[in-house]
């Protein structure tokens, strides 16, 4: 009696990848929602080599990796053929030069097939950028190449135990001797920690503030560098997270980027743009939410027809497209922004994390709730896309962190 329905539960435990397809690589999408709407034709030709890798390499998976903590290196490595492990990062080291806005439209495709992988590769980027940007030329040329191809991963290690939003308390420690720091501390919740290669570290140089805080980039296997267990998160499994530690770890000076006191600045300059590339991965999980509830209101029946003829749920489906395109304006807006440079920049991109973190979260919770009792079981991709987006509204500073730049920026007058 309920064909439909039962065929759609088989094809995603019998059959993810058609499932897959399906969902997201169709182009039917109703053109109120469609993320290539206003894009140049190079970003229409970056966004479709996206989704389809997306489609093809990704979502295929999603749920495996998910289940199993799979760190999906070697698909992540294919991805970074396309261009995607150095995407705002200059060519001459590897990068593909491309902007903020093309970055957003990228990481926003790419999340429609794993969230947590996506979110993971938007980190590694911004690591590399820090790199590429703040580096000497020694310094870009060494780390840079083997990072834009994914040869080597790296982590951004800011957070610590005692020091989450408070970022410009933090402790760890880095005592000059001769041509040397010597290291001392523990970061926390260090996304990649363990298994990538690179650090980029934020440690403390001088006094007290965020002008006693320099940046040092670390290479796994120096001695004194050591982590903690693995956690156990709710979501965003595709990508370990743990404690990095520091015992009289020693670091060469010419690992150090920029100028000593300097940390604090690059590594607010990096969240900027994380902030940017968080919500675009925000974006991916609500617009691929939206298409599964757009198909489970089409084939699954009560009271003897589709759920789509519910006028409740039609009105729920239209509020969800709504917030996710007035979302994705705000970010696209903000990419701009931060590319030109603008005074109002890391204003917007604060604003741009705040609304589309919060409202994608929401698309996301509403569309397993359509899917009714399916959408709790882990069967069903949307309750994937709800675990793993609800830490964006934590991470490259919470969401409370976000309201306070943006409330400050208003009452400077």
């Amino acid at each position: 009696a309920d064909g439909p329905r039962t065929a759609m539960a088989m094809a995603w435990r019998a059959a993810p990848r058609a499932a897959a397809r399906l969902l997201l690589g169709r182009r039917g999408i109703a053109s109120c929602i469609d993320p290539s709407t206003g894009l140049t034709e190079d970003q229409k030709e970056f966004q479709k080599v996206a989704l389809d890798f997306a489609a093809k390499e990704m979502a295929p998976y999603m749920a495996e990796w998910d289940e199993k903590e799979i760190f999906p290196v070697e698909t992540m490595q294919k991805a970074a053929q396309l261009g995607f492990g150095g995407i705002y990062v200059k060519p001459d080291v590897g990068g593909s030069g491309l902007s903020r806005l093309d970055t957003s439209i990228i990481f926003e495709a790419l999340s429609t097939g794993c969230t947590s992988t996506t979110a993971y590769m938007s980190i590694h980027n911004m690591c590399v950028w820090m790199i590429d940007t703040f580096g000497s030329e020694e310094q870009r040329h060494r780390f840079c190449p083997s990072l834009c191809s994914m040869e080597k991963f790296a982590s951004y290690c800011l957070t610590e135990p005692g020091s989450g939003s408070d970022a410009a308390s933090l402790l760890t420690s880095a005592q000059r001797k001769g041509d040397t720091y010597i290291l001392n501390g523990s970061k926390a919740f260090i996304s990649g920690g363990g298994d990538t290669d690179v650090y980029v570290v934020m440690c403390r140089t001088g006094g007290p503030g965020p002008k006693g805080i320099s940046c040092l980039v670390l290479e796994k296997g120096m001695p004194g560098l050591s982590f903690g267990k693995k956690e156990k998160k709710v979501g965003w499994n595709s990508q370990p997270t743990r404690a990095v530690i520091f015992e009289d770890c020693v670091v060469p000076v010419g690992n150090r980027l920029g100028a000593e006191g300097q940390g604090f600045s690059i590594a607010m300059q990096g969240l900027n743009g994380g902030r940017i590339n968080i919500a675009s991965c925000s974006l991916g999980a609500a617009h691929a939410s939206v298409l599964l509830a757009q198909e489970h209101l089409t084939v699954r029946k009560q009271f003897g027809e589709p759920l789509a003829n519910n006028q409740y749920l039609q009105f729920r489906l239209a509020e969800m497209a709504t917030r996710l395109v007035a979302a994705r304006l705000m970010v696209r807006n903000a990419a701009r922004a931060l590319q030109d440079g603008r005074e109002d920049a890391a204003v917007l991109c604060s604003m741009a994390k705040l609304f589309a973190t919060d409202e994608c979260f929401g698309i996301c919770n509403q569309a397993l709730q359509m899917h009714g009792g399916y959408g709790y079981l882990k069967d069903y991709a949307v309750q994937q896309f709800v675990r793993d987006i609800r830490v964006h509204q934590i991470l490259e500073g919470t969401n409370e962190v976000m309201r306070m730049i943006v409330a400050r920026n208003l009452l400077q007058g």
